[in-house]
């Protein structure tokens, strides 16, 4: 398992050190990059909020090892959003993603803030500590999904 962390890791680096324009031959590749991105990102962070809700039991080096994953794939897809991925391949993200992109990155570094907590407080080992820091992650989310996610 820490292998496969060091490899989403280093992907990830990766992924953030090459300009988007070199990454994506097609805005296609774009889009699936994306919702790549963001599905590892709400399995983790789901599986967290299974524990900060009691659905299932609390696992604190589960928790610890989810909470890194959501923090580093909470950075990887806001560069896909770019021009000409808002057509073609089926995607969820609203056209106000492109008319108010101030918001939309707005409310992306909102949340990206709110998960560096959940990732502080997991660390902790400490159940009463992920709930805090939980709550105000899913709403950080929801807020963006609200205003620029299709249902």
């Amino acid at each position: 398992m820490k292998k496969l962390i060091s490899i989403v890791l280093a992907v990830g680096a990766l992924g953030l050190a090459v300009p988007a324009s070199a990454q994506f031959a097609k805005p296609e590749d774009a889009i699936k990059y994306r919702q790549a991105a963001l599905t590892l990102l709400g399995n983790h962070f789901g599986h967290l909020g299974g524990m900060a809700q009691g659905r299932i039991p609390f696992d604190a080096a589960a928790a610890s090892l989810d909470a890194d994953v959501v923090a580093l794939a909470s950075k990887l897809p806001w560069h896909a959003f770019g021009p000409g991925t808002d057509t073609g391949r089926p995607n969820a993200a609203k056209p106000e993603v492109w008319k108010e992109q101030a918001k939309f990155k707005e409310l992306s570094d909102k949340m990206q803030a709110e998960v560096t907590k959940v990732a502080a407080a997991a660390k902790t080992g400490n159940l009463d500590n992920l709930k805090g820091a939980f709550g105000p992650a899913a709403q950080s989310c929801k807020a963006c999904h609200d205003d620029f996610r299709k249902r």
